[in-house]
């Protein structure tokens, strides 16, 4: 019997971690952690850079963005999660399903545009500290920050419009609607669409990766000259730590959308899914901004208000 064509009336049962049942509970649990430190790690970064006047420059102006999006993309995946997991509702849909793909292209998008414009701004910081106020000027700060969501909303119109196609069958083997996955439930041959896909996702992936590691060797070339030993490992140790999240994002985004269909893993998928969906966007605060002493004085001063006036 063929698989029948998924409607408009229909929906999906997402699959999630059903699988491996005994692994639900402690999925749950640290899922939940996660999910609760990237809240209260992100919302904290909005609210100092808002209220501090020393944190009103673009690295925090853009850091800002990136919380935003963060606790945005999380938020538009991980509570279904969390209620899949508790077994109470496996289901999505189809109006739901489309939704979703296309707040989360949007906001991988956005991110992956957003990481490059961080990395420039930490760039012009390092490798022309004289005239970086002049280049990171704020009109400029906020035609970047606007160009990463505009980047990030064309290149979702482009790969949903895409995937606007029909689908046979209604288990959904992940714990969102995620690209591949739907691709693999197309009714008809995907070849053209796949070609068509895999430059657009080139583009917002490989090419974003490509400027970020250019941008960090020129940052690298910059420190070695520093004759400061202790300022070059403060350096170094701040731009590692940047690469590695930045690595766990791209490595495993490209992991998922840049590979075959046919050879694409659904039960791989959902781990790799993990890192982008969850894991970077609660690393993202603790690397880019809590380690920093002036969110920390921030922190501090906010929290300090009633004991230092008593």
């Amino acid at each position: 019997m063929g698989r029948r064509n998924t409607t408009l009336d229909d929906g999906f049962i997402l699959v999630g971690f059903s699988d491996w049942p005994q692994l639900e509970l402690l999925l749950f649990i640290f899922i939940s952690i996660f999910y609760s430190l990237t809240l209260f790690g992100n919302t904290s970064i909005i609210i100092l850079s808002r209220l501090d006047p020393q944190l009103h420059t673009p690295m925090y102006f853009f850091l800002s963005h990136l919380s935003f999006l963060d606790l945005c993309y999380t938020t538009s995946t991980v509570p279904q999660l969390l209620v899949n997991l508790s077994g109470l509702d496996r289901t999505i849909s189809y109006e739901g399903c489309v939704a979703q793909l296309f707040i989360v292209l949007t906001l991988g998008g956005t991110e992956c545009v957003l990481l490059v414009v961080m990395a420039f701004d930490r760039y012009a910081a390092v490798c022309r500290p004289l005239h970086y106020t002049t280049i990171m000027s704020p009109l400029f700060c906020q035609v970047l920050a606007i160009a990463s969501w505009v980047g990030g909303l064309v290149n979702s119109l482009i790969q949903t419009g895409l995937m606007a196609r029909p689908l046979c069958g209604h288990q959904l083997n992940h714990f969102f609607c995620e690209m591949p996955v739907l691709l693999k439930m197309a009714c008809e041959d995907t070849g053209e669409i796949e070609a068509k896909m895999f430059v657009a996702r080139a583009l917002i992936l490989v090419f974003p990766a490509a400027l970020i590691l250019g941008s960090y060797a020129n940052i690298a070339r910059a420190v070695l000259k520093v004759k400061s030993m202790a300022g070059r490992r403060k350096a170094f140790g701040t731009c590692g730590s940047h690469l590695l999240v930045v690595s766990l994002f791209f490595g495993s985004a490209i992991y998922t959308y840049l590979q075959p269909i046919h050879r694409y893993s659904e039960n791989e998928g959902k781990f790799v899914a993990l890192f982008y969906t969850i894991i970077t966007p609660m690393l993202n605060p603790l690397i880019y901004t809590l380690r920093n002493k002036d969110v920390k004085e921030a922190l501090w001063k906010v929290l300090g208000i009633g004991r230092h006036s008593e």
